[in-house]
């Protein structure tokens, strides 16, 4: 009777263990990935897309956490922030502008990286084509339809004569958007001057130069300008000239109208390439460049009123008040 009540303890024990070690195993099937994030400055459309990053990501279960790391517009601490991924092994980072793209493509071969908020990443020198990236580096550009863009300009003033066109010079980004902008307003028969600033600093002074000799002021996509609209939308009422930025955020901190894209949207598609990376096993340098397909008009009705613009009739549905 003793020996069968101790055979039956040793079996007892022996199922308790193996059971134990099957939770064990259990609770490592369903990896936590990693992801750095790494923003190079935080306005709402950068913000916009980081939000729609992690909303595909949650959407698709994936079970991650991620350590958001914000450089405030300083290369030095893009690099640092880079570094930072790279000595906590992340399992993919997700660089929000060129200038963060650039800092981890020149930091790291090894940790797969996404891109979002990118106009060019070609030009950028971060892929070896947008059909076959070829490295560590993908993910979704946000190439403005700048053609139409210039076109509604046009459309808004039937009597320009004169496109001001006005970037930042250490945004790659937008120097391509500035030579497309310019491309298509000479082959509309208008007449361009461009002004160039490298630091929200540069920005008044830069604005009221141009003002002064153009009939609308056209800014592409630029950080740095997305940081100072509050002061490009005081310069526009105070010399009586419109500003047409190329994203929605800007119009509403102080332009007057675009056809934008949504980044939101935007940050889900980088999302969704995300997903194929991590739960799928894929490999960036296949994955192709993704472009924005979701573009709304906006239409800042304050500035609008401020200016005394007349709003052609298939925008007014467009206005908003910000």
């Amino acid at each position: 009777m003793r020996k069968t009540c101790t055979i039956a303890a040793m079996i007892l024990i022996l199922v308790l263990a193996i059971g134990l070690l099957s939770a064990c195993g259990d609770s490592n099937d369903e990896e936590v990935f990693q992801i750095g994030i790494l923003q190079l400055v935080e306005h709402p459309a950068l913000d916009a897309a980081r939000e729609g990053f992690i909303a595909a990501l949650n959407e698709a279960g994936i079970d991650f956490e991620y350590d958001l790391q914000n450089a405030q517009g300083d290369i030095q601490v893009v690099n640092t922030i880079a570094q930072r991924f790279i000595g906590n092994d992340v399992d993919l980072v997700l660089a929000i502008t060129t200038p963060s793209v650039q800092a981890m493509h020149a930091a790291t071969e090894d940790i797969p990286i996404v891109g979002t908020a990118i106009t060019s990443y070609e030009r950028a020198g971060v892929v070896y084509s947008n059909e076959a990236p070829g490295g560590n580096v993908t993910g979704a550009s946000d190439m403005n339809p700048i053609e139409e863009q210039i076109k509604m300009i046009v459309e808004f003033m039937p009597d320009i004569e004169t496109l001001g066109i006005v970037y930042s010079t250490n945004e790659p980004n937008s120097v391509y958007q500035a030579e497309i902008a310019r491309e298509v307003a000479e082959a509309l028969g208008l007449t361009v001057i461009e002004g160039t600033v490298t630091t929200t600093g540069d920005v008044q002074q830069n604005m009221l130069s141009i003002a002064g000799r153009v009939d609308a002021i056209f800014i592409p996509t630029d950080n740095t300008h997305a940081d100072a609209m509050v002061t490009v939308g005081s310069v526009s009422i105070e010399t009586g000239v419109p500003v047409f930025p190329g994203e929605e955020n800007m119009v509403m901190g102080g332009g007057v109208a675009t056809l934008s894209i949504n980044y939101f949207e935007l940050g889900k598609q980088s999302g969704r390439i995300a997903i194929q990376i991590l739960r799928d096993g894929a490999d960036p340098a296949t994955i192709p460049i993704q472009f924005a397909t979701d573009f709304n008009y906006i239409i800042n009705g304050f500035m609008v009123e401020e200016l005394g613009i007349v709003v052609p009739a298939r925008f007014a549905d467009y206005v908003t008040m910000p």
